[in-house]
């Protein structure tokens, strides 16, 4: 499934190439993917017509994309606020394809969209998925519980990232988020994370660590791959009780997914061209660069630079697989899972 790197990556393209143009078009060849839309295939479709993406925004694994209605007149980067969004969620095996018309359709494709047009990008926007988890949606923005804008693009700021097509950062205007994703906790690489909300939400679970951070309420977009990846950078056991982290711990994980994810988003950001937006529904392209997670049976990199020659472990882990060193993340005598 994809994890966060691999979302931002997504949402960087769509950025890039949808940011700022009107849909002129829509087609749903497979109602399943737009289930969420209670309303149907009209409605869905009547509600796209004529609207203009103003932005594409992340919070975790959810992307949205806020929809200013174009009439003569409007102001869609300066007036009112918007009201809707265009939600896109990639499920296990979603795909969002920017493509020119003349491409043939892909074996999956599920719904497509046309945008006006724009001399350097081309004029479609393809959601594929196999699997049919993911899928599109419009639906109601509502304020943000914070105040503070609905999603983010990463600790390093807009200005090592860049602005998008429109000159500014994604989601740091406004205070709104899906009314479906408003139980969603921010996300590490949110500038707005709040790490002291976070730390008493966690030693008030009393769970094991790994399955608070897994828990997309207290902390959206880690999986199980960055969690396994940042208890290894972080030297703790995904069994941990959340009760005794105190304030420098739970400063130490949150660095550490911090950390792996930005390296795993440099890893994935720089594979795709432009007419593909870019997501590959596993690992992302960070995959040869694992400490932890996949390693079972092989030397625990960080020993080995000891010349110590422990092995990662894989334990079951609700309906998984959790991967550790033995040697430097020791099982605690008072584990949780």
């Amino acid at each position: 499934m994809p994890e966060l790197p691999e979302v931002e990556v997504v949402r960087r393209g769509l950025a890039r190439w949808i940011a700022g143009r009107t849909v002129t078009a829509v087609s749903v060849p497979d109602p399943r993917s737009i289930r969420r839309h209670a309303l149907g295939t009209e409605d869905f479709r009547g509600n796209l017509l004529g609207a203009t993406v103003l932005d594409v925004v992340r919070r975790g694994k959810f992307l949205w994309m806020p929809l200013a209605d174009s009439a003569p007149g409007s102001q869609p980067y300066g007036g009112s606020l918007p009201h809707t969004a265009l939600v896109a969620h990639l499920g296990m095996s979603g795909q969002l394809l920017v493509e020119s018309p003349g491409q043939p359709h892909e074996k999956h494709l599920k719904v497509r969209i046309t945008f006006s047009p724009r001399e350097d990008a081309p004029e479609e926007l393809r959601f594929i998925d196999q699997r049919i988890f993911g899928g599109l949606f419009v639906t109601s923005l509502v304020p943000t519980a914070d105040g503070l804008p609905g999603g983010g693009i990463g600790t390093r700021g807009a200005a090592e990232i860049g602005p998008d097509v429109n000159g500014h950062a994604s989601g740091t205007g406004w205070a709104l988020v899906p009314a479906e994703a408003a139980h969603i906790g921010r996300d590490p690489l949110d500038p707005h994370f709040d790490i002291e909300a976070f730390h008493q939400k966690l030693r008030a679970r009393k769970t094991g660590l790994k399955r608070a951070l897994l828990d997309q309420g207290l902390v959206s977009g880690i999986g199980n791959i960055y969690a396994d990846e940042a208890l290894w950078a972080a030297k703790m056991h995904y069994a941990r009780p959340t009760d005794t982290m105190r304030r420098p711990d739970t400063e130490r994980i949150i660095h550490a997914a911090r950390d792996v994810m930005v390296r795993a988003l440099d890893a994935g950001g720089t594979s795709f061209d432009s007419l593909y937006v870019n997501v590959n529904g596993a690992s992302g392209y960070f995959a040869r660069s694992l400490n932890a997670y996949g390693r079972e049976g092989k030397p625990c990199l960080r020993c080995a630079e000891l010349g110590l020659s422990t092995l990662i472990r894989r334990d079951t882990f609700m309906n998984r697989s959790s991967y550790s060193c033995p040697a430097c993340q020791p099982r605690p005598r008072n584990a949780r899972l």
